[in-house]
């Protein structure tokens, strides 16, 4: 058994190995607040819908709320969702090079101990839903359902990253919900366009662990593309950006939104470009990177949405 300050091995040197409680570093480490990059890739289609959906409703004023109350809810889930993966996958975590440092197969908590604290980040998901609306409530809740089947997708289909879509990408009806209490088809076609960028940026983050999947028959898209990864994320990449535009031309968002659009485009043209599926620490840039690729098309859609409230 490894004790509390002993650190994973794909996350190192950071706030939580550095400066936290010794005593509450197993817990951060379950919620992966030593990484949260899947915080961010979580919480950017929330972001994405809010902003559109604030630029055709021409009203800011919740905005800014809504905002903060995704980030902290998409933080919180993110945690509830990556122990709920953690205590279901703490087998197979302990075969990979990568994951058995992880906090459950390291020995530094326990089963039970990961299940009380997946309750407690739920309930602070559940009181940011308690904010909303009955039908964003009732959206916020469906979304548990792809959550809980997720760990299991990897086991039995070369395609969990589309399960992993469908969760990542709940976000972009998230906004729609909040500020109409309605889904549209402008939300739906954003919720396409998010899918297909996750399929994307995972294949990429999955090829870090393609030796030892590949032993212990663990499925994933990077196993599935293999050598032809790059035009699959051509695919993939280009779906995302042809769906959004789509999103966008629903949502009749202006100009600012079709920059932000392309510049997300020729981020994820780079990484296509930079990829060397033999390089896992490339591979985890890369993967890493689309925060700034999300971020970009957040600016174009939050810039079109002030302009299309003031103009």
């Amino acid at each position: 058994m490894r004790g509390a300050a002993a650190r994973v091995s794909d996350a190192t040197d950071n706030w939580v190995d550095t400066r936290a409680p010794l005593w509450s570093r197993p817990y951060l480490r379950l919620s992966r607040l030593d990484r949260p990059i899947g915080s961010w890739l979580l919480l950017l289609p929330c972001w994405w819908s809010a902003a559109l959906a604030a630029g055709i409703a021409h009203d800011l004023k919740r905005l800014p709320l809504i905002l903060v109350l995704f980030l902290i809810g998409a933080f919180a889930m993110r945690g509830a969702g990556c122990t709920w993966n953690d205590i279901t996958d703490r087998d197979l975590d302990a075969q990979v090079e990568r994951t058995r440092s992880r906090p459950i197969p390291a020995g530094q908590v326990s089963v039970p101990q990961a299940a009380a604290f997946l309750v407690l980040q739920a309930l602070v998901g559940l009181a940011v839903l308690l904010q909303f609306n009955r039908f964003a409530i009732a959206t916020g809740i469906a979304s548990l359902v792809i959550v809980a089947v997720y760990p299991f997708m990897k086991r039995i289909t070369y395609w969990p990253q589309i399960v992993l879509g469908l969760a990542f990408s709940w976000g972009a009806l998230m906004g729609f919900a909040v500020i109409f209490g309605r889904i549209d088809a402008t939300a739906l076609v954003l919720y396409a366009g998010s899918i297909a960028w996750v399929i994307g940026y995972d294949t990429i983050y999955a090829h870090q662990d393609t030796e030892d999947d590949a032993l212990i028959g663990i499925k994933s898209t990077a196993l599935l593309f293999g050598a032809r990864t790059r035009p699959a994320l051509m695919v993939f990449y280009g779906l995302a950006v042809a769906l959004i535009g789509v999103a966008l031309t629903l949502a009749g968002a202006g100009w600012m939104a079709w920059i932000g659009l392309a510049a997300f485009a020729v981020h994820l043209v780079s990484q296509i470009e930079r990829l060397e599926i033999g390089d896992p620490k490339l591979c985890l840039r890369l993967f890493k990177s689309n925060r700034n690729a999300g971020l970009l098309l957040l600016a174009g859609l939050l810039s079109d949405a002030i302009s299309r409230a003031t103009g």
